[in-house]
């Protein structure tokens, strides 16, 4: 697994590992932990690997839904976990490496939910979902705001909104639905992935962090993020959950003349700063992650993630 906040390499260095690990005999494909990049046409906005990068290393986890079709963690483990499963059998695309080669899959993304899901373990189908109950409190959330609808989910649930952060929207509704389906109950108890797991994380120093984000923002706009976040407007609601990810906003908000090019590209760095430090915040409560420094050396970086892949397959 390669963590971290957003940003950090990830992309690059899981793309570099695999190309190491082929010349190695070993069959590599990664699995996208991202909330963002399992929503077709978010291609820019969410810094997907390229169909290029695709084609070269087999990817999963991308693309898996529109963005006004809902997706959840639990649906996120069930595609992971199906593909775990046919990556260890062999039966996955072809990452290189004989038919009798070691398979490892790299599990990688900033998304801390999705990681812990699938390595730590959840249990997924003691998990309810109902469409109609999550439009309802979605509704409520929208009118009374926030704060009431936590203050309503500590009245419901004291269990369950004391495990909640409720600051963050999507948590909140999530937990109000789950209340008001199975009750006021603790989270279940993880169901972790039964192979060896190495946990590796990327962390960039701050100063460095920034200037890489203003230019990948900077990137993305050159790359045609405008015209992306046009097209998809023209075809979705710009008010769904899928559109949070930073930079669509920043678009619009172009093609409408409220910011100008610049002050989208600004905005959409800044956000991104504030983004990467809640990821680095919620990472520091993961234990046995080893820490990579990926404004170091990018050959000692892959050499370091490269010994312990090397330590996993055994």
């Amino acid at each position: 697994m390669l963590a971290g906040a957003t940003g950090t390499g990830k992309t690059g260095l899981s793309i570099a590992l695999a190309h190491a690990l082929r010349s190695e005999g070993v069959a590599a494909e990664i699995i996208s932990a991202d909330s963002r990049q399992v929503y077709r046409g978010l291609d820019i906005g969410t810094a997907k690997a390229t169909p290029a990068e695709r084609a070269d290393v087999p990817h999963h986890g991308l693309d898996l839904v529109d963005p006004d079709e809902p997706f959840s963690v639990a649906d996120f483990v069930r595609h992971a976990n199906d593909a775990l499963r046919r990556i260890a059998d062999g039966g996955g695309a072809d990452g290189g490496g004989g038919a009798d080669s070691a398979r490892i899959a790299l599990l990688v993304g900033g998304t801390g939910l999705y990681l812990r899901a699938v390595a730590r373990g959840l249990d997924v189908e003691a998990l309810p979902f109902d469409p109609a109950v999550r439009e309802r409190v979605e509704a409520e959330l929208r009118e009374g705001g926030l704060e009431a609808a936590a203050t309503r989910l500590a009245r419901l649930a004291p269990t369950l909104a004391a495990s909640t952060d409720v600051r963050n929207p999507r948590r909140v509704t999530r937990a109000l639905e789950i209340a008001e389906l199975v009750g006021d109950r603790p989270r279940p108890a993880g169901r972790g992935y039964p192979g060896p797991v190495t946990w590796l994380g990327l962390a960039v120093e701050p100063a460095v962090h920034r200037e890489w984000l203003g230019a990948r923002a900077r990137e993305q706009f050159d790359a045609g993020l405008v015209d992306e976040a046009r097209g998809l407007r023209e075809r979705f609601d710009p008010s769904l959950p899928a559109f949070s990810a930073i930079g669509y906003a920043e678009a619009w908000a172009v093609l409408d003349g409220e910011l100008s090019r610049e002050e989208a590209i600004d905005r959409d760095a800044r956000r991104n700063v504030a983004f990467a430090r809640r990821q680095r915040t919620w990472f520091r409560s993961e234990p046995d992650i080893r820490w990579l420094r990926s404004d170091e050396d990018a050959t000692t970086v892959l050499g370091q993630a490269l010994d312990a892949a090397r330590r996993l397959i055994g």
